[in-house]
């Protein structure tokens, strides 16, 4: 268990550990956003989503075996379930919908100013991934974008998984570079 940091982690939350809970949080939120917006396409559903992940995972932290596989390939399949669970419950529902409860909400369409300044820093984010080098670009697109996990893209790239880790590291730093320009 000493080479899985969220292994180690997820026994302490087991023991109620508060201090536990936040650093596998600060660790793995952004991670687990990915892949519950990839999953459901609405970030406020993703954001609600993400909330009651951790709490399953405060919940159910005794339920992780490390000898059953990684800390993060656990959250990552409790992220996915919980996920495809409201994907299903927001079928069941419009398929009980008649139509006039939509009807009555307001459009809350992106106005022209809005789609706008959203397809600039779209521009600007295919810009800036542009600069990093193709394996690099792959790599953050594969780990933030598609929600793989580290020793998955190390395998993928042949790379061993502290150089994935660097190269992820640095490339997010360069891409905040570019995108603060």
């Amino acid at each position: 268990m000493t080479d899985d940091p969220i292994a180690t982690l997820l026994t302490r939350i087991a023991a109620q550990d508060r201090a536990a809970f936040r650093d596998i949080y600060s660790a793995t939120s952004s991670k687990l956003m990915g892949v519950l917006l990839r999953i459901l396409g609405n970030r406020s559903e993703a954001e609600d989503a993400l909330q009651e992940v951790y709490t399953r995972v405060w919940l159910r932290a005794a339920r992780f075996d490390a000898d059953k596989g990684r800390g993060m390939t656990w959250l990552i399949t409790i992220a996915r379930n919980h996920a495809i669970d409201r994907l299903r419950s927001r079928s069941v529902q419009s398929n009980n919908d008649d139509g006039e409860a939509v009807a009555q909400v307001a459009d809350k369409g992106r106005g022209v100013l809005q789609s706008l300044m959203a397809e600039g820093e779209a521009r600007r984010a295919v810009k800036c991934f542009g600069e990093l080098a193709p394996d690099r670009s792959a790599a953050v697109q594969g780990a933030y974008l598609e929600g793989l996990s580290y020793e998955d893209l190390a395998v993928q790239f042949s790379v061993p998984l502290n150089t994935m880790r660097t190269w992820l590291r640095r490339s997010l730093l360069a891409l905040r570079e570019c995108l603060d320009r």
